[in-house]
């Protein structure tokens, strides 16, 4: 039985020489590293038949001998064979090409995935181009239907288009505008779109009058808004207003501005004029538990730190309020400020559970438009107007008709606020459908 020995620096050269000489079918019988290389001992595919033919022939019989003796066998010992170490030789081939193969797959795959991936990310940003191109579109389409609607308005409506365009002017939203204007007829004149507008103000305008008036129902109110409203010198009018009618003995002030010294000292003041206490508390502890000592009171008025209404304050400010008690809220609204302006002071400071609203600054402002038309948007009692520093005189209950007819005062032809037909078109435009 011929086996051959192969020696080369790697198995692979070794191998590649050992096909060569045997053939793809040659039977690896070892394959161990030695000094410089590698050492394969391998027989040529036709000893596979040769080994068989061995293990399966019987052996001979022994001739007899002269003598009577106990035959001795001698069985056929073949060679030594050493399978394991081809088994883990081609064992290892196979692993590795089918881990290579897998490798591949496995590759194909994730290039396929991230393609796909590609592919998704690249469908979502065109359809977020074009859900933002739709939407112009849509916001071009409308402006030019409220165009036409505008231009139709006019020749079929003259009345109710002059009172549209005299509500813009005088600083309402365009979307309450339209609703304001939707009662009136085609043909109506222009006494009949007053009585329209102001049957509207008298359904959508919350007021407070003599019968509900917080001064004689009493409970405990946190005047809040921001910097520079008026809440201290509101406070001090309120203050008066209840005193000259149920006396100083039951009520009393607290103040949580503990960054403005004068605005406390200014507290103080109107307290001592007024005969009435004067508390400053610093968190909600103090507050509760000050709210307790007064529980006594028919009317307790908070004045409240002033700030921005975008400050993170605002929330915090809120919070002790809430956790101090029964403290209803009372939003101051300067009259002077812009319908935007305002949205954002509502926003920030009106909770649930406010209470309503007061009208500061009426005096300054040129037209009282704005700060009704928020007060209307957003459902809010209207308490209080004040229109001066005096204390307690200028503060009133509101009145519906002196309120409509501050609102709709006209413009003067020198006003650079005054709008024309087109100008008010472009307005509702610019405003949307």
């Amino acid at each position: 039985m011929n086996v051959k020995r192969f020696f080369a620096p790697s198995t692979r050269e070794a191998l590649q020489t050992l096909k060569a000489e045997l053939g793809a079918d040659a039977i690896v019988l070892s394959n161990r590293a030695v000094a410089g290389g590698v050492e394969i001992m391998a027989l040529p595919p036709e000893a596979i038949d040769t080994l068989h033919t061995l293990r399966t022939t019987p052996s001979p019989k022994a001739p007899p001998r002269a003598t009577p003796s106990k035959p001795e066998i001698r069985p056929f010992t073949p060679p030594r064979i050493e399978t394991a170490a081809p088994v883990r030789q081609n064992f290892g081939a196979t692993t590795k090409g089918a881990a290579e193969k897998m490798a591949e797959k496995i590759a194909e795959k994730v290039a396929m995935r991230s393609e796909a991936g590609e592919s998704m990310r690249v469908l979502q940003e065109t359809n977020i181009r074009l859900m933002d191109e739709l939407s112009s579109i849509r916001s071009v389409i409308e402006r030019e239907l409220t165009g036409f609607s505008w231009h139709e308005t006019r020749i079929n409506a003259p009345v109710r288009a002059e009172m549209l365009g005299q509500l813009l002017a005088a600083g309402f939203s365009a979307s309450l505008a339209r609703q304001l204007v939707e009662g009136i007829g085609k043909d109506a004149t222009k006494e009949a779109a007053l009585d329209v507008l102001r049957e509207t103000f008298e359904r959508r305008l919350k007021i407070c009058t003599s019968a509900n008036e917080i001064i004689d129902d009493g409970g405990i109110y946190a005047l809040v808004g921001p910097t520079g409203v008026g809440k201290t010198t509101t406070v001090a009018k309120l203050a008066a207003r209840f005193v000259t009618r149920q006396g100083a003995g039951r009520l009393a002030l607290i103040t949580t501005d503990g960054y403005r010294i004068g605005a406390q000292e200014q507290l103080r003041i109107y307290g001592r004029i007024l005969g009435v206490p004067v508390f400053a508390v610093r968190d909600a502890a103090e507050l509760r538990q000050t709210l307790i000592d007064l529980r006594d009171k028919q009317l307790v008025l908070i004045d409240t730190m002033g700030m921005n209404q975008r400050d993170s304050m605002v929330v915090a400010q809120a919070s002790m309020l809430a956790d101090a008690g029964k403290v209803r809220r009372l939003l101051l609204l300067n009259a002077t400020c812009q319908g935007d302006t305002l949205d954002d002071v509502v926003r920030a400071f009106a909770e649930p559970d406010v209470a309503g609203c007061i009208f500061t600054k009426v005096d300054e402002a040129a037209s009282l438009a704005s700060v009704i038309d928020a007060a209307m948007r957003h459902e809010l009692d209207v308490r209080y107007i004040t229109n001066g520093q005096r204390v307690p005189e200028d503060l009133h209950l509101p009145n519906r008709a002196w309120l409509l007819q501050r609102a709709l005062h006209p413009r003067t032809d020198e006003s650079h606020w005054r709008l024309n037909g087109d100008e008010t078109g472009a307005m509702l435009r610019a405003q949307g459908a």
